[in-house]
């Protein structure tokens, strides 16, 4: 099947390595490595991190806390779950919510995607991305502000969340977007965003949809501390053992198909 969905996590991928975009999202390739050691504590900790963001999700859509705590049947995910009910608070009563909502956009030649964790709209008119992570170690803000996902959600909310605020276009400086730790709950990282932003972002993305589109080469990283944790490290000649513990920025990441998103702007 052509590759036609750009996504945060490919527009990652691609600026940190444009073969390992070429591997996973061109020739869709399977891993051929773990991605890091020890792999088994790895994957529980990513399908912990899963179960956590469905907790949430039920838990805005009206089902009672009590109810969820049932499922927090590990001790990250006790500890998280209880972060969570003791720490997080929208800065005032929303006046809707979208948890686990999707935006589309075209940017030719793709379509641009945006899953975000929980959307907020809040009376004052003000709208906020809100982001769960469960990194065992909490990223430096610089690091976060330039990560394509900072760049992207606020974008295509403004590109493309027009549905949301009566058919208007939401101002860049209606958006923020926070990111909400589970380890370190008293330190949510915020990012307001302003109109010289946006057209910067927007410029940004038009620019990579057609250098990716035009590329006949997709060459692999000369930064090899970029290969520690990647999972193809082996199709590129870079070792075969996995980086212990995770990368800064590390978080469990999905690829969409446009067939499971629910929202979508034409």
């Amino acid at each position: 099947m052509p590759f036609t969905i750009l996504s945060q996590s490919s527009l990652q991928d691609y600026t940190d390595c444009a073969q390992r975009f070429q591997l996973r999202y061109i020739e869709q390739l399977a891993y051929p490595a773990v991605e890091t050691e020890p792999a088994l504590e790895n994957e529980q900790h990513m399908q912990e991190g899963e179960t956590f963001h469905r907790l949430i999700q039920q838990h805005l859509l009206g089902i009672p806390a009590a109810q969820v705590s049932k499922l927090a049947n590990t001790a990250p995910l006790q500890r998280w779950w209880d972060n969570y009910l003791t720490w997080f608070k929208f800065p005032q009563p929303p006046e809707a919510i979208y948890p686990e909502f999707s935006l589309s956009a075209p940017l030719p030649p793709y379509r641009l995607l945006a899953k975000f964790d929980l959307l907020a709209r809040l009376p004052t008119g003000k709208f906020i991305i809100y982001d769960w992570k469960t990194n065992r170690k909490r990223p430096h803000n610089e690091s976060l502000a330039i990560r394509w996902q900072t760049r992207v959600y606020r974008a295509m909310l403004a590109h493309a969340g027009r549905h949301l605020n009566g058919g208007k276009p939401i101002a860049p400086e209606q958006i923020e977007m926070v990111y909400w730790f589970a380890e370190f709950p008293s330190e949510p990282a915020h990012f307001p965003y302003s109109s010289s932003q946006y057209k910067r972002d927007w410029d940004a993305l038009q620019g990579l949809a057609t250098e990716i589109a035009s590329a006949q080469e997709f060459p692999r990283t000369e930064d090899p501390k970029k290969c520690n944790w990647c999972t193809y490290r082996s199709y590129c000649n870079r070792g075969t053992q996995a980086a212990e513990g995770e990368p800064e920025e590390s978080e469990y990441q999905t690829d969409w198909s446009l067939e499971q998103i629910g929202e979508i702007e034409l």
